[in-house]
């Protein structure tokens, strides 16, 4: 794996790191409570596949909050993957586009699933979710291309 792919693949990591400290942060600070879209994407998956997840109900939904929290961390190494690759070409994109281009990808990247199993609709969205959502991707986006930028060694 090229350079650029594996500094990619660190700051893909480091950005949902980033993510998920700033939600957690938020949630700390409003006493949100957490999104359960994660464990919902799961459950519909389990729907439409007609396979449920091993164990008692209970045990099942610990499974699924496990892999809703694994789906967020493969879509931010994987987004910053791609952010490699991409980034690699295009030595005099504005540092903004290159921190609006992995927010939005990583947005995407989780919101555009979720939409399409049903799971949420972003339209129906209040200005209270939209800023919970978009605050800790542009944290996301931000720190990927921080830390591409340091890794990539350009």
């Amino acid at each position: 794996m090229n350079r650029n792919l594996l500094a990619g693949l660190a700051a893909g990591a480091a950005g949902a790191t980033a993510l998920n400290a700033v939600t957690y942060a938020d949630m700390a600070l409003r006493g949100r409570p957490p999104s359960t879209t994660p464990e919902e994407t799961v459950a519909r998956v389990e729907e439409l596949t007609g396979r449920g997840l091993p164990g008692g109900e209970q045990v099942a939904g610990h499974r699924r909050s496990g892999l809703g929290a694994l789906l967020g961390l493969v879509t931010g190494t994987g987004v910053g993957l791609v952010y490699g690759l991409v980034r690699s070409r295009l030595d005099r994109a504005p540092a903004l586009l290159l921190v609006l281009g992995a927010a939005v990808a990583a947005n995407v990247g989780s919101a555009v699933p979720m939409a399409l199993l049903g799971v949420t609709d972003v339209r129906d969205w209040d200005a209270d979710a939209w800023l919970s959502d978009l605050v800790p991707h542009l944290a996301y986006g931000a720190t990927t291309a921080a830390t591409w930028e340091l890794l990539s060694g350009k």
